[in-house]
Order: structure tokens, then sequence, then C-alpha cells
């Protein structure tokens, strides 16, 4: 199989069904097929070939679906780029993948000219956008227009279809090679337990579309039919706008994001009644935001999906009858159709039910490996099984329960304390918006449990009134020695928390580092 196949699929079978949906504009999947089979001419005249790579650095619109697309049409392998790095990490991404082409639009256009000093190896860059083609730039449409269709190149299978470079939450950033057969056995695994997408529904891109978790449900809704609504980011009200005038019925979000969306004042008069999946990654839910969300999208299936880019992402999968049963709605799920789940020690050895160790995965949604890192590629992939770095334990009935990031494991008076454990008893203080935990140094234990914490609007709280609700929760152990408050936590493009940065100011004078 190959991804260019569910295009042609969808012109066979509803050409006149819509594909896309931007703001005021509305194309059928005629007319995407019409402006890919052309755009992929005009980049097989720009020379890109079989393997060449392709980058789009650029905010969720429907010509990203359409790049998403032309690219393996072309024979050509996509690399999209995050629109929250800095230009130096641009430019480190397009140089280390070798992207020869960097489509660009209107928020983008004018950091091209540091992007391309620091990266040489791009030689041509187009834009698309409403706004005036910077100098020295190709315009996306003028390049549709000037170019006849081309036959798909056919690459599927076993191809690289994409190189997606990790948000660099654990250190430098890494290019993920991802074949046609990895993006689509995740997705049609995912797609096989029927609380995924609906099927011929309308999904809503609202996290970035150059984040695999937004790719993979681009994906899944390309193979079941249906249309794309596109918004350039996420705000409560964009999002609530969209649900309610194209009567979404399928939306991927993080638990901030769920939060924010039924939360915010603005979004309370707006009918969300369309929903019918909701869709969240990236960390568990708390029961108080689950609770409220729950009770604004009264018709909304909730499934966790739990996974990473390696993974093409997805590797397990909490289903809405989950989410109702009592003690599974802090677990991952479990092992999606298409995966293979075991939890091992440091030795590889498999272990046994309710025994912490590090969660790994094999199946054929497992990268190639990583670009050009042939050495991590083998740590990674040994034993044929993709080691995930998260630590978690399985139960008796095989429903994951992710603990922590191994590398994150705070180790205090030679007590090992799981952050995750510690910012789920957080989370169930009413007055905790969001939080996060890490180490810090300490000189009596070597590493105190810190909490990060962002109060709820009009809430307070104090330091010891949230130890002492952690008490009645966790051990004492356990329980933050200092908390910080503040107004906002660091985020990654895909809406992870950043701890890499709240450690960084406890750490820079230490002896040694948590990284």
């Amino acid at each position: 199989m190959r991804l260019t196949q569910a295009l042609e699929r969808a012109v066979q079978q509803g050409p006149d069904l819509p594909a896309t949906i931007f703001g005021n504009r509305t194309r059928t999947w005629a007319q995407c097929h019409e402006r890919v089979t052309r755009f992929a001419g005009a980049l097989r005249d720009l020379g890109v070939g079989d393997g060449d790579r392709v980058g789009i650095l650029a905010l969720n619109r429907d010509d990203y679906h359409e790049f998403q697309l032309a690219v393996p049409w072309s024979g050509g392998v996509g690399v999209p780029v995050n629109t929250r790095w800095s230009v130096e990490e641009i430019a480190f991404s397009l140089v280390d993948s070798g992207t020869r082409v960097l489509v660009v639009d209107d928020a983008f256009a004018g950091v091209v000219p540091d992007v391309l000093e620091r990266a040489p190896v791009v030689e041509t860059v187009i834009h698309c956008g409403e706004g005036i083609t910077p100098a020295g730039a190709l315009a996306y449409e003028d390049l549709i227009a000037g170019h006849d269709p081309v036959p798909d190149a056919g690459r599927g299978g076993d191809d690289l279809a994409a190189i997606y470079y990790t948000g660099g939450t654990t250190g430098r950033p890494k290019g993920v090679m991802l074949s046609h057969a990895n993006l689509l056995a995740s997705a049609l695994g995912s797609s096989a337990t029927e609380h995924f997408l609906v099927p011929g529904g309308r999904l809503l891109h609202t996290a970035p579309m150059f984040h695999l978790a937004d790719g993979a449900a681009w994906v899944a809704r390309n193979l079941v039919g249906g249309t794309h609504v596109i918004v350039p980011g996420f705000t409560p009200a964009s999002v609530a706008d969209a649900i309610a005038e194209y009567r979404v019925t399928d939306v991927l979000l993080v638990p901030t994001m769920v939060q924010m969306l039924v939360d915010a004042p603005e979004t309370r008069d707006h009918d969300l009644s369309s929903l019918r999946r909701l869709i969240y990654g990236a960390s568990p839910i708390s029961e108080a935001v689950l609770e409220r969300a729950a009770a604004r999208l009264p018709a909304a299936e909730f499934t966790q999906m739990y996974g990473m880019t390696e993974l093409s992402p997805v590797c397990t999968m909490l289903t809405p009858d989950d989410h109702g049963r009592d003690g599974l709605r802090r677990s991952a799920g479990r092992a999606a159709p298409h995966s293979e789940l075991r939890i091992v020690d440091p030795d590889d050895e498999e272990v046994g039910p309710r025994t912490v160790g590090e969660i790994v995965c094999r199946g054929p949604h497992v990268m190639l490996g990583y670009w050009n890192r042939p050495e991590e590629t083998a740590t990674a992939l040994r034993g044929g099984w993709m080691h995930t770095g998260d630590g978690g334990y399985l139960d008796e009935n095989g429903y994951l329960f992710v603990v922590d990031r191994i590398k994150d494991m705070i180790v205090s008076g030679g007590e090992n304390v799981y952050s995750a454990e510690v910012e789920n008893a957080l989370a169930r203080h009413p007055a905790v918006a969001a939080c996060a935990v890490i180490g810090v140094p300490d000189e009596r234990w070597g590493e105190r449990v810190h909490a990060v914490v962002v109060t709820a609007p009009g809430a307070s709280t104090s330091a010891d009134d949230l130890r002492a609700h952690c008490r009645e929760l966790i051990a004492g152990y356990k329980c933050p020695g200092t908390v910080e408050f503040v107004e906002a936590l660091p985020m990654s493009g895909a809406g992870k928390i950043l701890k890499r940065e709240l450690r960084a100011a406890h750490w820079t004078t230490a002896e040694r580092a948590v990284s």
C-alpha cells in the first residue's frame, strides 16, 4: 500500500465530496486530486526524484494537506518542520535531512533569509499563502497552474515516506524515518477499534500538522473517508467556532487543549453537539477535566492514545468503555491491534504484571530508524523491539500504566519517585490547573521532589495545602518538598511540558544534571 492510494479511492468514490475546509474555502476531492497531481509535476520539474526530501514550514492550512499527498506522489519524502523552533533549530533539521526544496507560508516567509543563510542545502523556496511571494521564491499557485498533472510515482510499502523530527524534549532532535507501511499500519490498526474516527466524518485539525499525532489522524481520515476541517492553530474560540459552523465530528487534542476548550468563557454558548470522537494524548487527563469535558461534550466518546513518533505513533489505546471503568482512567490502555507490547528490565528480560520496567514495542508501525544515526537506531531497536525510554507496568489484563520517562525518575534519599505519580496526585486538587514535577538538587537527599504548579482561574492554594493533599494519596517521601507557582508551563510544539527547561534553572551550577 501507499499513502496516495487514499486520494485515488476518494476521487473514485466521491469526487464531489468536500476534501478540505479552510476558512471560507472548500475544495472537493476532485479538485484536491487535480492540485496534488499538478504540484507533484512542479516538484519533479524542480528536480525532486525518488527519495528526495521536501520540507514544509507552515501553520495549518489546506495547502498542507495537499503537500502531504503531492510529495509522495512526486516520489519525494516529506519533512514537516516544527513551527515553534528557533531559526537555528529549523536550519539544523533542513541540513541534517538534506532538504533541497522548502515550502513556507505567510507566517514564516520573513525568516526565509535567515534560514537560507544557515541552511544552504535548500535550493528552492516555494511560498503558499495569501500574501506577496518573497523575492527569490516561487508561488505555490503559479506552480500548480503552470504544470500538467503527472502519474503517481508509485512509492509505497517500506519506501521512506517522511522524516519527522522529535520535539527535542529529551535532547538534540533526531529525524525519525517512517515508511508508507509504518504510517498505514498505525492508522489501520487504530481505525480497526471503531473508536478512532467516525467513517465519513469531519476531522478538525487544530493540533499542529507538523506533528505526527495530527499526521496519524490525517492518514486515518483519508483511509476511512470524509473531510479535513483545518484551522491555523489552537485557540478555544477558533476550535469552538469550527466545530459549531462545520459540524465537526472528530478532534485530536492534548489535555491542556481539552481543559482550555471546555473552561473558556468564550466557548460556553457554542453548539458542540456534533462532536462524536475526542482523541487525546501526550499525557493522561485529570479526573476533574475529564468530568467537565464529558459534561460539556455529552455526545463525544473519549479515547486516549499512547505512543511516540518512532511508533508512527500509536502503541496503545484507552477506549471510551475503558474511561467508564474504575481504576482505568489513569491507564494508557491496551496494545492497539497492530502493536505488540512488553515491559522489560535493564537486561531486556520481560517482567511480570505490576512490575515497573521499560516499555518496549514491536510491529509493522515501528520506524525504519533515525536518519543518519545508525548507532542510536541500533540502540533503540535492539532485539527487534522499539525501546521507548518510558517506564511503566502492565496489569493482569494488559492495561498499560505509564509511570515516567525512565531518565526523568527522581532518586531522593535512595527511593525512586516517578514524577507522573506525583503529578497525578497534584492534578486531583481542585485548585491545580496544570503541574509538572521534577527533581532538583538537595544537599541532604541528593534530589528533592519539586512541583511547578499553575493554579486554576480564581483559585488559590499553598505549598502546605498541596503537600497535605498529596499525603492523602501517595507516600510522604513522594510528596513535593518544594512548590513553585507559575502563570504557565513551557510547552513543546506537540503540547508536551518541557521539563528540560524547568530543570535548567536548578541544575546549571550543580555537579551533575538530570536530562
